[in-house]
């Protein structure tokens, strides 16, 4: 604890009691605190709603340089940022959405050495603006956090390619940083399984990170898999399924904005005052709902997967999966935002039957996903073809429009190594590989079918669970 050499562990708890008002930590809070004020690389995967946030910010507030949060959202980043500015605390962020005013005087703040903490976009990260100044030799960088770090696996191949350039950030950075600085990189989520533990240390080129994997298993949540055979009757099963829990908060899933419009009109037509909540909106108009629903305005919401990551609301009562995600990463951590309270919370997944006969939409829907996959492989296998060995993005994003996906997809593939955050490198003799989301794909088709306890089949998913093959959640639709 280079910065804390004078403090003892005590003045920690008491800085932890002063801030955020809890007597002592919860396990494994105070041992991933540790790590990271020992500037070591950490792994930490903890379910939704176990004190994650704690662990970064408090060690950030307790040291002297500055603490980078990369973040997938920016509604995340504000509630974020938000409850440390009611705290009084230095926090800040940066994105896309900030008004040049905001974004000038939080830079000011950065070159003033005044902030701990600061909440940006991975795409915001290697914006010139900011990277000029992060590399400053007097700006002192002690720790990189990525949050929420199962959007690396699940979106860092195709969707938010800038993930792919993170794990050449330190490297980058210590070339301007005095001789001995150490800054430490350590990455949260609630949903890692084993394969998607691998790519975050290997892409992060996390050096010896200490591990810490709480099991996800949430006693107060009951699992539901349903069958609905026809689109009419997907409907009114989830209608009679909001009719029954009247005035409890919950969140409707859908995997497209045009359903969640569709649905929401649909909903309303019939009484209910609900929204539809997805990326598409603009910033004014996504607060709006976030606030509604958060202060019970309305009791529920039909978003994409654009809502809910971070939101601290615990009263959530249900969680519907109007279409099942593509994942089982993305589909605990949906279902992992009802609950937080403790108190009993269902989750239902309304599916096709596996035919598809009556009801193609999921079938289709998955299809699609496996085709764009491919093409995008393909395509990535055609640039490398024509790529010079060694080169830099943004003049390979200018020659050729929409190869940002195609370079994260050979990063994947082993295929291409990132220099620095904005060169890379051929790697002669690298071979493409099948998507891992393809296989991803497959895992959630088997839970969603299975027959067995679903609490059972999601801890396998995760590398929790396999020695102790006759256990049972008990209170699953399959064990029910």
């Amino acid at each position: 604890m280079n910065r804390l050499s004078s403090s003892s562990w005590h003045d920690v708890r008491a800085a932890f009691r002063e801030i955020w008002g809890y007597e002592d930590f919860r396990s494994p809070q105070g041992e991933i605190i540790r790590c990271l004020l020992a500037r070591n690389d950490a792994l930490v995967i903890m379910p939704t709603g176990g004190g994650k946030s704690i662990c970064f910010q408090l060690p950030a507030l307790l040291q002297t340089g500055l603490t980078l949060v990369v973040s997938p959202l920016i509604a995340l980043m504000e509630n974020q940022v938000q409850e440390l500015h009611c705290k009084k605390l230095p926090a800040a962020l940066l994105h896309s959405e900030l008004s040049s005013i905001q974004r000038r005087l939080t830079l000011k703040a950065l070159e003033e050495q005044k902030l701990r903490l600061l909440y940006l976009s991975p795409e915001t990260l290697f914006s010139p603006p900011l990277w000029e100044r992060l590399i400053k030799p007097e700006i002192d960088i002690t720790a990189i956090i990525l949050d929420e770090a199962h959007c690396l696996t699940q979106w860092g191949d195709t969707f938010r390619p800038a993930y792919r350039r993170l794990g050449a950030v330190r490297q980058a950075l210590l070339k301007y940083k005095p001789v001995g600085t150490k800054i430490s990189i350590a990455a949260f989520t609630a949903t890692a399984g084993p394969l998607a533990q691998e790519t975050i240390q290997k892409v992060l080129e996390l050096q010896k990170p200490e591990i810490f994997r709480l099991n996800p298993y949430r006693s107060n949540l009951n699992p539901t898999v349903r069958i609905a055979w026809t689109p009419n009757g997907r409907k009114q099963q989830l209608l009679k399924f909001i009719k029954n829990r009247p005035k409890q908060a919950g969140l409707i899933y859908v995997r497209q904005r045009s359903s969640s419009e569709e649905l929401a009109a649909w909903l309303e037509e019939l009484g209910y005052s609900t929204a539809a909540y997805h990326a598409g909106l603009n910033a004014e108009g996504r607060r709006a709902i976030e606030a509604s629903w958060l202060n019970d305005k309305i009791p529920f919401v039909i978003c994409t997967s654009a809502f809910g990551m971070g939101v601290n609301k615990p009263n959530v009562r249900w969680v519907v999966h109007f279409h099942a995600p593509l994942m089982l990463s993305e589909y605990v951590q949906e279902i992992g935002r009802a609950g937080r309270d403790g108190k009993p919370s269902e989750a239902l997944t309304l599916v096709s039957e596996p035919t598809g006969w009556l009801d193609p939409e999921d079938k289709e829907r998955q299809n699609f996903f496996e085709l764009k996959m491919r093409e995008q492989q393909i395509e990535a296998q055609q640039l490398v073809k024509k790529l010079p060995q060694q080169g830099e993005i943004n003049t390979v994003i200018t020659k050729y429009p929409g190869s940002a996906t195609a370079l994260s997809l050979l990063h994947s593939n082993g295929q291409l190594e990132w220099l620095d955050p904005f060169n890379y490198r051929i790697i002669p003799g690298g071979k493409h590989q099948a998507s891992r989301h393809l296989n991803a794909s497959k895992q959630m088709h088997k839970y969603l079918y299975s027959r067995g306890c679903r609490w059972q089949s999601l801890l396998k998913g995760f590398g929790f669970g396999g020695e102790s093959e006759n256990w049972r959640c008990g209170h699953c639709d399959n064990c029910r």
